[in-house]
């Protein structure tokens, strides 16, 4: 089955996002001009207002894109005939590499600085983002409905997994404290966290 060819407008959407993205991360937001984006983009000033009506919904943009990438289609689907730790560790790493990645640590890093100040508007978007079933939300769910997990609140449950890897592999990283992980590292960290997470809920 061939693939559908994306249209004129997709492609100016996504040269525009990939022309923000560059921007943002080495002029930042403020000093950044749409006239400038549409120049990176070779689109017209007009065609980003149409995909884009300011340069925060832009910023919205590509967090909800990188956030897809990094949470939405991660890791593979439960295997009931298989161990729990093993697929929970390839799941989170597979997340961890995401997140953990140069890119979505800039780009995050980008939006909590012109967002400071404007702390309602991130809220409403982690809360637009939540509402989306993640991979670790739908591994969940499916080992709890096969009994290999203990009872539990899946939300808790998931956000309890983010801050132990995030804790590791995304805070630090952002603020600069500590170096993106290697390989190595993310492997560990991946191989700890799922430890530490089924010896609390597996049944």
């Amino acid at each position: 089955m061939n693939e559908k060819k994306p249209t004129r407008s997709e492609l100016k959407r996504r040269a525009i996002l990939q022309a923000a993205q560059r921007a943002f991360q080495e002029k930042g937001v403020h000093n950044t001009s749409m006239d400038e984006l549409a120049a990176l983009a070779q689109v017209s000033k007009r065609t980003v207002y149409n995909h884009f009506a300011s340069k925060e919904a832009l910023i919205m943009a590509l967090m909800t894109e990188l956030w897809q990438q990094a949470t939405l289609c991660a890791g593979e689907d439960y295997d009931a005939a298989a161990e729990l730790q093993p697929q929970l560790s390839k799941l989170l790493e597979s997340e961890i590499e995401a997140i953990c990645s140069r890119e979505y640590i800039e780009l995050n890093r980008v939006a909590f600085e012109h967002f400071f100040h404007q702390p309602e508007a991130i809220r409403q978007q982690v809360e637009k983002l939540s509402a989306n079933e993640t991979g670790i939300a739908r591994w969940l769910k499916a080992a709890s409905a096969d009994g290999r997990l203990r009872e539990l609140d899946r939300n808790i449950a998931g956000q309890q997994l983010q801050n132990l890897i995030k804790g590791n592999c995304f805070w630090p990283q952002l603020l600069q404290v500590t170096p993106l992980l290697d390989a190595r590292e993310r492997h560990e960290l991946a191989e700890r966290t799922a430890a530490l997470f089924l010896s609390h809920y597996q049944a």
